[in-house]
């Protein structure tokens, strides 16, 4: 008596199986290695930090400053690297970069002293060191280009989160405006 299944393949028909499944991974396996690759950019954070200037050293001559606070983590700081190596390449006669990965607790007074609350953070610096401009996320590549143009002609940064007379417009709260929890949500009188 024949206990085979008529329908079961045979060792060979298995063998071929495995071999078409065993290339099938390989193809698949190299298709994403070549595309995560490619989908790397090809300016690294660690390039544009190495075509910085140290801080002191920016901050101890007469032209402007950008500072970039940055993470190698930051996908919105890796997609920006390079057109900021670009940038870096371009004004750096003119324009001081400097690159300060928050990562590093040494850039924690600097952190602090510019609220960097968000990533990639730009402080637009003048010539005497003094905050003219800021942005922060992923900022295109015409905007940083003509914020830098204005920084080194000592004009007003046309993309700008600071105000140009370096004052706030708004003013305390006083003890009347501020409404207490246990109001539940009434306006003041």
């Amino acid at each position: 008596m024949n206990l085979e299944n008529p329908l079961s393949p045979t060792p060979a028909a298995n063998r071929l199986r495995n071999l078409l499944v065993a290339i099938a991974a390989i193809l698949l396996t190299t298709a994403l290695f070549f595309g995560f690759q490619a989908q790397q950019s090809s300016t690294s954070l660690d390039a544009v930090a190495a075509a910085a200037s140290p801080i002191d050293v920016a901050l101890a001559n007469d032209k402007p400053t950008t500072i970039e606070f940055y993470a190698d983590w930051c996908t919105s700081c890796q997609s920006m690297a390079a057109d900021n190596l670009s940038l870096e390449q371009e004004y750096s006669d003119r324009m001081n970069f400097v690159m300060l990965n928050i990562d590093n607790t040494k850039w924690l007074p600097e952190v602090t002293k510019y609220r960097v609350d968000g990533i990639p953070r730009f402080i637009f610096l003048d010539s005497a060191n003094q905050a003219i401009g800021d942005s922060t996320g992923a900022i295109p590549r015409a905007i940083m280009a003509a914020n830098i143009e204005a920084a080194i002609a000592d004009l007003p940064l046309p993309h700008n989160s600071i105000s140009s007379d370096r004052t706030s417009s708004i003013s305390e709260p006083q003890a009347a405006d501020i409404s207490q929890p246990r109001d539940h949500g009434k306006q003041p009188a």
